[in-house]
């Protein structure tokens, strides 16, 4: 099925199946460009090996994902993320002997696109690459609550602040699709306002962002669009108006 021509990323009965044991089932759904869709759901309900099938670590066993209008379904990570999907991951993965400008600078520069020559050389369009970059690492920073840190190594961060580094890097890239899995897990309540801001900041900007997140006021605050998983089902598929009204969503997620 072809998907509609606002439609960034559409997924499309997708399963995966561990050793006889299906961790999704013939989950579809849609995220139309510049959207932010969230997917919420209790523990084992699918989510993060969802977020797995899009960005690349693993393979679905049946199904499609469709990108820019495009399978990759059979696409490596690396080739996903050279087509414009950034993940970030639950652990938080910064360089500590790297300062936090430098952490996220690595997610500001576009490596991919540089010439060899200019790069060895530090010449020409890698210089003006190199501060534009920097600029905008910079803004990102100040936005998530963190330019304050900008020359501070990242082993010398406290566990949320580290999170929010590693978000930082994802959003200063110049990503299509922007994948969060549970950014705000450890942040206190103004660093989780803060990461609101950033992930709003970078909607404008004109990135798409699908977000798994346990904190639903969080969902509910910021997303157009939520996806609710079950044991592996999609079970809830709407506005957060809709999904909250859902007999089946309240029953199996929300307790109400």
């Amino acid at each position: 099925m072809k998907p509609a021509p606002d439609v960034l990323l559409s997924v499309q009965n997708v399963s995966k199946v561990f050793g006889g044991l299906a961790a999704l089932h013939e989950v579809s759904f849609a995220v139309r460009s510049r959207e932010i869709c969230g997917v919420i759901g209790p523990n084992g309900a699918g989510k993060s090996t969802l977020f797995d099938l899009i960005s690349g670590a693993k393979a679905p066993s049946a199904g499609a994902i469709i990108f820019s209008g495009a399978e990759i379904s059979a696409l490596a990570m690396h080739q996903r993320a050279r087509r414009g999907i950034i993940r970030t991951f639950q652990l938080a993965n910064t360089f500590d002997s790297l300062t936090v400008e430098e952490n996220v600078l690595i997610g500001a520069e576009d490596h991919h696109r540089r010439k060899l020559l200019a790069a060895a050389t530090h010449l020409g369009a890698y210089r003006i690459d190199l501060e534009t970059a920097r600029k905008r690492a910079h803004e990102i920073m100040d936005v998530v609550g963190i330019g304050q840190l900008s020359q501070t190594p990242a082993a010398q961060l406290t566990f949320g602040q580290q999170r929010l580094v590693s978000v930082a890097r994802a959003l200063a890239g110049d990503a299509k699709l922007i994948l969060l899995d549970e950014p705000a897990a450890g942040l206190s309540a103004g660093e989780v306002k803060h990461l609101c801001d950033a992930i709003l900041r970078v909607q404008a900007t004109g990135a798409t962002v699908l977000i798994i997140e346990h904190n639903v006021n969080l969902i509910m605050q910021i997303c157009g669009h939520v996806v609710v998983m079950h044991l592996g089902e999609k079970i809830g598929d709407g506005t957060p108006a809709e999904v909250q009204k859902s007999e089946q969503v309240l029953e199996a997620y929300l307790g109400t």
